[in-house]
């Protein structure tokens, strides 16, 4: 029995020491929003306001250069039409590269739309949009990017939805090079989030809040010498050279995986910039047709 304690008095220890590796107010900075964005329950949650003033936004402390990206999210509930939750990798400048998480707000009743983007040397227009098999607004669910020097995977709940590849062979550009930061924002965008902007934002039920936990990455973080140090948790120091990436950095979908996304894709896609027909009538985007 005072083994099996001891035991159990170690996993909590673990456990609590996981917890503040991760902690919000040591990973991240709120950027915007004038207390609209708050850091709470000793830094294992973090909440995002929106009202008619302004909405609110945070960005992480670190950059990385690759690394597998995890974050809890629980959406606007209600009727959060005209609002939208940002959550996405990206560096700065005209060239920048970006990897997008958008989550779209409705009216009550309707569902989320999901809309996804990737980025590179400023050249996005790469949309894929789906719905949840689930209400985001119930429960806390988890929405990762694994971006490595082959593959970017997006993935909700560990189901994979995307996989962008890296075709540089082919011509295509694929974002490589510049480190990014982990933002996040919730915004009014009711000019277009919600059935083309014809749906607005209803600000008697403001104020709206976005919430997040969670958060995990398993990645190259940037240094301040600007080298990238892969292998440590985020929050941890890492002495150069010793760092090694872990399994994430050559992680690929297998046929398992694969057959997955398709039946996202096939059951839950409900917009792809490689069958937009007006897309289409401008010549087929080139990673389309490989």
């Amino acid at each position: 029995m005072a083994r099996m304690a001891v035991l159990g008095l170690a996993i909590l220890l673990a456990a609590s020491c996981a917890l503040a590796a991760a902690s919000f107010d040591k990973e991240f900075d709120i950027t915007w929003g004038d207390g609209r964005g708050k850091i709470l329950n000793n830094g294992q949650l973090l909440t995002l306001g929106l009202d008619k003033v302004s909405g609110s936004g945070f960005q992480s402390k670190h950059e990385y250069l690759f690394g597998k990206i995890d974050m809890q999210l629980k959406l606007v509930p209600g009727n959060s039409a005209g609002t939208v939750t940002a959550y996405y990798l990206s560096s700065q400048g005209p060239t920048h590269d970006e990897i997008d998480f958008e989550f779209l707000g409705n009216v009550t009743g309707e569902p989320y739309t999901l809309h996804t983007n990737v980025f590179t040397q400023g050249q996005g227009q790469r949309e894929q949009q789906f719905r949840l098999w689930f209400d985001p607004t119930n429960d806390f669910h988890t929405y990762s990017i694994l971006w490595n020097p082959k593959h970017i995977i997006f993935m909700v709940d560990d189901m994979p939805i995307r996989d962008f590849r890296n075709l540089e062979g082919k011509g295509i550009a694929f974002p490589k090079n510049q480190p990014m930061r982990l933002y996040s924002s919730l915004w009014n965008a009711d000019d277009w989030a919600t059935q083309g902007g014809r749906v607005k934002t209803d600000w008697s039920h403001a104020p709206f809040s976005a919430s997040y936990r969670g958060f995990k990455a398993d990645a190259c973080v940037v240094t301040a010498a600007g080298r990238p140090h892969c292998g440590a948790s985020v929050g941890t120091d890492v002495a150069p050279g010793t760092g090694a990436a872990g399994e994430w950095y050559n992680q690929e979908l297998d046929l398992t995986r694969q057959q997955r996304m398709r039946w996202v894709q096939r059951n839950y896609m409900i917009y792809n910039y490689c069958t937009d027909p007006k897309r289409v009538a401008q010549g087929v985007p080139a990673e389309c047709s490989m």
